[in-house]
């Protein structure tokens, strides 16, 4: 697991835990200089070591806009509104006026996921290939933030594309896989236990609030089992294959890489430990690497920076090589090779 990913578990947990002690230990209301202390400790978490540790872990770990700050902030507004005693509490009232405009937004996004499956579904019925690769071929020429918000539109078709067997009848076959979890047939299962169940559990505590939005929220969590099986599928089947001149490399549903087969520099069956690795300076670093597994056998060095789309999109990455644990590491090395060679024939020919 990359560090930034791992800093951004750790801040979500920690969060977590945070907002739950604030809600278990506030009192109710303020009686004596205990009661006063504790209020301070808790208000302290919210509004100072979270907002640090989110600069520090999430922005700059993650390279984030350093706007999102103000996510922090509001988040833990709205919990000292929810958790602070009521003399207190009184002062976050503003936050309880986002409640309205929250329901116009989860309207908003119900209205858009009717909308956006209509048109992945009327895009995918003849299309021979991963939309994502043809977005970012259309836009290779644009910045990464362009291309990152086309990915994340590009995502909604290419779900369908993947869930619906018969959409994806026409795509490029591969006899290779990258050993991903996610696409075991046991872990598909419990996947879509866990969507179903999470949104059965939420229409009940949010009904108790909002029936309205018990179930806008409910049918979006719902609406978790197409891609939960786009990305059971894309893991199982099309986790690694070669498009025209392209190697194209899924990491499940939440990762995508395309990279031009000539800008492989240099292809290596191996064994690599995949905790860490040496850099041409002969110093540890860490790896991105792709599948299950204690090892890596399987490393690709480009001969400039490819740009790894992570979070769907969200979280652009530039790298230089990657390691990759496959089901046929030969295989793959030989199928990459006869490529390599036929585009070099290709440009002798035009030549």
């Amino acid at each position: 697991m990359r560090r930034s990913v791992k800093l951004r578990l750790s801040f979500l947990l920690t969060a977590i835990a945070s907002y739950v002690l604030g809600f278990n230990l506030l009192p109710e209301s303020l009686s004596n200089d205990t009661e006063i202390a504790i209020l301070g400790v808790i208000a302290a978490v919210y509004f100072v070591l979270l907002p640090i540790l989110y600069w520090v872990w999430i922005i700059k770990a993650g390279k984030q806009k350093a706007w999102k700050l103000l996510l922090i902030f509001s988040l833990s507004g709205l919990m000292a509104r929810l958790s602070f005693p009521a003399e207190v509490a009184s002062y976050f009232e503003f936050i309880m006026w986002f409640r309205y405009p929250i329901i116009a937004v989860l309207l908003l996004i119900e209205l858009y996921l009717m909308a956006s499956i209509a048109k992945g579904l009327w895009q995918a019925r003849n299309m021979k290939g991963d939309p994502r690769v043809h977005i970012v071929d259309k836009y290779q020429d644009e910045d990464d933030k362009k291309r990152s918000l086309a990915l994340v539109l590009a995502s909604e078709p290419a779900s369908w594309y993947y869930a619906i067997p018969w959409f994806s009848r026409q795509h490029v076959s591969s006899d290779n896989a990258i050993e991903l979890l996610s696409g075991k047939t046991w872990m598909w299962l419990l996947m879509l236990l866990g969507t179903l169940a999470m949104s059965t559990v939420c229409f009940m505590l949010l009904s108790l609030w909002s029936e309205l939005v018990a179930i806008i929220v409910t049918s979006i969590i719902a609406y978790g089992v197409v891609f939960v099986t786009a990305n059971y599928r894309v893991s199982k089947h099309y986790s690694l294959y070669v498009q025209q001149d392209k190697l194209v490399i899924n990491n499940s549903m939440w990762g995508f890489l395309t990279v031009n087969i000539a800008e492989i520099a240099e292809l290596e069956v191996g064994t690599w430990d995949k905790s860490s690795a040496l850099n041409n300076n002969g110093s540890a670093e860490e790896l991105l690497c792709f599948g299950r597994g204690v090892n890596a056998n399987i490393k690709l060095q480009f001969s400039q920076p490819q740009t790894y789309f992570g979070a769907l999109g969200q979280l652009p990455e530039k790298i230089e090589q990657l390691y990759l644990v496959v089901s046929d590491p030969e295989a793959l090395a030989q199928q990459l090779r006869v490529k390599e060679s036929e585009q070099q024939q290709v440009l002798t020919a035009a030549v």
